[in-house]
């Protein structure tokens, strides 16, 4: 009895925040929680040395119903996440969960996953969850409602703040030279470099030119970590929607009005790879 009235609270409350973010303006409010949780986050690549604190099933359900209420980059792709326990996969970092991503295979897919699984990191951070995108890992699990499995996210909870990311600026990033051309945009520019990678390639490169930002899928011979070869591309897709996610978040916070317009990537070996133009108001 007292769970079922537990539920049932659960949800009124939900109602009532959903409600007030339809009258409040909750798009900025969330903006700003993702924004400030910007400087906390940071890739767990082992859960190692935290306490044994446990996600509960109310964070559970919390985090599937979140994903549902962020903006996608390509609203007509389908995708859904199932969260599974860690011996679920092959993920063997001392995470509690796997979050596993699934998407329709369409034009934009990867991007649309990594824009979506990067508001899911960033709000996850805010619960004192931590995260790890775990692109080599591989689960059982290769379609869910008739979508394919794209890539998991490793979690585990931290009951301690200091155990995330005190400085963002000490982490190891390329300067800004090397992935922006032209002028710069103050709490823009300098923030969006600290958007995660696979293997922290940073395939990414903007132009401000003309008052419209390029953004480009840049590919650096050699460069590529672990990652076997023919990945490559499929993992820096993803890596380019988390930048536009960053780029979007701080262009809204910044109040910097603009229109976007998306592009095909096929993947290909090209150095540079049109992804997206930002054309100011």
């Amino acid at each position: 009895m007292y769970y079922k009235l537990d539920c049932i609270i659960r949800l009124i409350i939900r109602r009532f925040i959903k409600q007030i973010f339809r009258d409040t303006g909750g798009d900025d409010l969330l903006n700003d929680i993702l924004y400030n949780m910007i400087f906390k986050r940071k890739s767990f690549h082992v859960f190692r040395d935290v306490p044994d604190e446990k996600i509960t099933d109310n964070e559970i359900d919390d985090i599937k119903s979140v994903y549902r209420e962020f903006k996608p980059l390509h609203p007509d792709i389908k995708t859904a996440i199932k969260i599974v326990p860690a011996e679920k996969t092959t993920c063997s970092r001392g995470q509690e969960y796997c979050i596993l991503m699934f998407s329709e295979i369409k034009d934009g897919y990867l991007q649309n996953t990594g824009y979506l699984g990067e508001q899911l990191d960033l709000y996850l951070v805010s619960r004192n969850i931590g995260t790890l995108w775990f692109g080599i890992g591989k689960t059982l699990e290769k379609s869910y409602n008739g979508m394919d499995f794209v890539i998991m996210i490793a979690i585990r909870k931290i009951k301690d703040d200091k155990a995330f990311r005190r400085d963002m600026f000490k982490s190891k990033r390329k300067p800004i030279s090397e992935i922006w051309k032209g002028k710069e945009l103050p709490g823009v520019t300098d923030i969006v470099r600290f958007a995660p990678s696979a293997c922290n390639t940073q395939p990414w490169f903007v132009n401000n030119r003309g008052g419209k930002l390029s953004v480009f899928r840049y590919k650096k011979e050699g460069k590529r970590g672990i990652m076997p070869a023919d990945k490559v591309s499929y993992y820096n897709r993803i890596d380019i929607g988390i930048f536009l996610c960053f780029l979007d978040i701080c262009l809204d916070h910044s109040k910097i009005s603009y229109e976007k317009k998306l592009y095909s990537d096929s993947g290909a070996d090209s150095e540079l790879t049109l992804n997206a133009e930002y054309i100011f108001d």
